[in-house]
């Protein structure tokens, strides 16, 4: 049975006025062209769903049945049709962003609040996760964006820097260093260190700020999550090296937080894949994201958000 959504629409346009000359002006068209259309539908039908004369327009009983399900095909045509203008505006569809367990909590907040005022029916997903399996989210597509470090050279990514978070050396309070202004580097050699595991993107930067440094600690205990290097270092058992993004997660364990120098930073990217178009939902997200660092966004200790120009610290 070929029938198109015009027939369907023509039909219950006439059943709804039962005229066809207040139909055609519902609908926009000519009262001719309307005559046809549903002389079509029903030659397609092979069965009269009106009764017309020179007065009134009336349903047969095949013709209400019809109407009655053409009704239902119609709102789902259109429920559809408003999904595919929303998918293509931006105002509809999902986005699957993978982030580190510190930006997840400190800097993702404020730039989703934005979004869903904005775009209220696009469903987000947050996949936080260590580095390489954020690395490996975005690379499989899995995820449509990453906010992360900087990737390493050689993937098809566009990478742009929206912060960089400097270290601190998180101490029990008590510690010699947790009332110092500063604290070196170098003088964390034969220090305990409470390290975070080797995936993490804390851990890769503080090992090159080590080795820069020529530094041994004296014993290393290691830990993936926040939390539980929060706890290590406020039992007194070392001294941990943190990046600003994860202080606010630390507060609870009551630690002292000393900046680390020379300065040494990680640089907080938004990275897509070069070979994989974005979808307006996403590309709406860049927008708030963009919105988001010129308005001055939340300061938090050891945090500076990079704007277009601006210098990334090595």
């Amino acid at each position: 049975m070929n029938l198109g959504v015009h027939h369907l629409r023509a039909v219950v346009a006439v059943a709804d006025h039962r005229s066809f000359t207040l139909a055609a002006a519902d609908l926009g068209v000519a009262q001719s062209s309307l005559s046809r259309t549903v002389l079509e539908a029903e030659r397609r039908l092979r069965t009269p769903l009106f009764q017309r004369s020179t007065r009134r327009v009336t349903l047969t009983t095949d013709g209400e049945a019809v109407v009655a399900v053409a009704r239902r095909v119609i709102e789902h045509v259109d429920t559809g049709l408003e999904h595919i203008a929303g998918y293509l505006a931006g105002t509809r569809g999902s986005i699957t962003i993978a982030t580190l367990p510190s930006l997840a909590a400190n800097l993702l907040p404020p730039v989703i609040r934005r979004y869903q005022e904005l775009h209220p029916d696009v469903v987000l997903h947050v996949e936080d996760n260590l580095s390489d399996q954020v690395a490996e989210d975005l690379q499989s597509g899995r995820a449509d964006l990453a906010l992360t470090t900087d990737p390493e050279e050689g993937h098809d990514y566009v990478v742009r820097p929206i912060a960089q978070d400097s270290f601190f050396l998180a101490v029990h309070p008590e510690h010699r260093h947790a009332g110092a202004e500063t604290v070196a580097w170098s003088d964390l050699q034969s220090e305990p260190l409470i390290a975070f595991g080797p995936a993490s993107s804390i851990q890769q930067a503080v090992g090159r700020a080590l080795r820069d440094a020529a530094v041994s600690p004296a014993t290393i205990v290691r830990a993936q999550n926040v939390a539980a290097i929060a706890g290590l270092a406020a039992s007194g058992l070392g001294v941990a090296p943190v990046p600003g993004f994860v202080l606010p997660l630390m507060r609870f364990a009551g630690l002292s937080f000393v900046p680390l120098i020379p300065e040494r930073a990680r640089t907080i990217t938004l990275v897509h894949h070069r070979d994989r178009p974005l979808s307006p939902a996403v590309k709406a997200w860049a927008d708030v994201v963009d919105q988001y660092l010129g308005a001055q966004p939340q300061q938090l200790p050891g945090v500076r958000w990079v704007r277009p120009g601006d210098r990334v610290i090595r």
